[in-house]
C-alpha cells in the first residue's frame, strides 16, 4: 500500500469481520499505511476493544470508524455501508470482505447425514458468500471510477479500487464434516471470478486470498490482556504440516492483501497462502 500518511487526501477501506484474527491485523496494516478505515463486525466487545484500545490513536484521530453489522442481513450492510462512505468522505477505494463463520466443521460433532445440518448451511452461505455480495454490491456507487479508461492506460495510474475476497484453502481440500464451510469459500471464488470481469467496466479490480491454517489467539482482546504472541501458539504438528515448517500468521495475510491493493495488472487470481499444504502428503 503507499504511504499516505502526509497526503492531504488518504486512502480509504471498508473491512468486514476487522475487530479480531485476520481482520484485525488488516484493518492495523491500513492504518499503519495512513488509509481512513471503516470496520464491520457483529461481536461488540471486540470491536469496541479493537476500535477504542487496540487502536485507539486513530480511532482518536478519526482515522478509524466502525459499525455492528449482522452480515446476515441486507438491510443492515446497506444501511452500514452508507455510513461507512459517509464517514470515508464519500470515496471507498478498497473492499476486504474477511467477515464470516471461522469454523469448518459443524458445530457439535455432527455430520451431513443430521437433517439439523441444513440450518448451519444456511447461515455459512448467507455469511461467507451472499455476505460479500451484499457488501460490494453496495459499496459499488462509493468505488467506481468516472474516467477509467484514461486513468488506467496512464504510466503513471495507481492500481485502482479492488475488493479483496478472504476465501480459504477449504475451497481446494476437506476434512470430514465440512460441506457448508467448503462450499461457501468455494462459492466465494466463483463470485470473485465473476466480479473481477463485470467490475472491470469501472475499473476496479477483484481478488481472492485463500489462508490456510492462521493461528489468530493473540489477535484478540483476551490475547491483548494476556499477552499472548503468535510464536506461542506454533505447535510441532504445524511444522510437520507445513513446506514453510510453521503454520500462519494473519501478517502473512495483510501481505498478501497489501501486495493485491497495488497489483495493478492482476485480477481474478486466488492467491493461496496455506504455507505449501495442500502440496504436502
Amino acid at each position: 500500500m503507499p504511504d499516505n500518511t502526509n497526503q492531504s487526501v488518504a486512502k480509504t477501506a471498508l473491512v468486514s469481520g476487522g475487530a479480531r484474527g485476520i481482520g484485525r491485523c488488516i484493518v492495523r496494516r491500513f492504518l499503519e499505511r495512513g488509509y481512513k478505515v471503516f470496520v464491520f463486525d457483529i461481536d461488540e466487545e471486540e470491536l469496541k476493544h479493537t476500535t477504542t484500545v487496540h487502536l485507539k490513536q486513530y480511532h482518536d484521530k478519526k482515522q478509524l470508524g466502525s459499525a455492528l453489522c449482522d452480515l446476515r442481513s441486507v438491510d443492515e450492510i446497506r444501511k452500514h455501508v452508507k455510513e461507512a462512505a459517509d464517514f470515508l468522505g464519500g470515496r471507498i477505494e478498497v473492499v476486504v470482505n474477511n467477515g464470516g463463520i471461522a469454523s469448518p466443521y459443524w458445530k457439535d460433532g455432527m455430520a451431513m447425514d443430521d437433517f439439523d445440518t441444513y440450518a448451519q448451511w444456511q447461515a455459512y452461505i448467507e455469511t461467507n458468500l451472499t455476505a460479500p455480495f451484499a457488501v460490494s454490491q453496495a459499496c459499488l456507487p462509493y468505488m467506481k471510477l468516472e474516467n477509467k479508461d484514461d486513468s488506467h492506460h496512464a504510466d503513471d495510474s495507481d492500481a485502482g479500487p479492488c475488493v479483496i475476497h478472504v476465501g480459504s484453502f477449504r475451497a481446494e481440500m476437506s476434512d470430514p464434516n465440512q460441506e457448508g464451510y467448503a462450499s461457501s469459500k468455494s462459492g466465494l471464488v466463483g463470485l470473485m471470478h465473476s466480479m473481477a470481469v463485470s467490475l472491470s467496466r469501472w475499473g476496479i479490480r477483484c481478488n481472492l486470498v485463500a489462508p490456510g491454517r492462521i493461528k489468530v489467539a493473540h489477535e484478540c482482546k483476551l490475547g491483548d490482556e494476556n499477552n499472548v504472541e503468535w510464536q506461542h501458539q506454533n505447535e510441532e504438528k504445524d511444522v510437520g504440516d507445513h513446506a514453510t515448517n510453521r503454520a500462519g500468521r494473519p501478517k502473512d495475510i495483510a501481505d498478501a492483501v497489501e501486495y493485491l491493493v497495488n497489483a495493478g495488472f492482476v485480477t481474478g487470481q486466488v492467491l493461496t497462502l496455506d504455507g505449501g499444504a495442500v502440496r504436502m502428503k
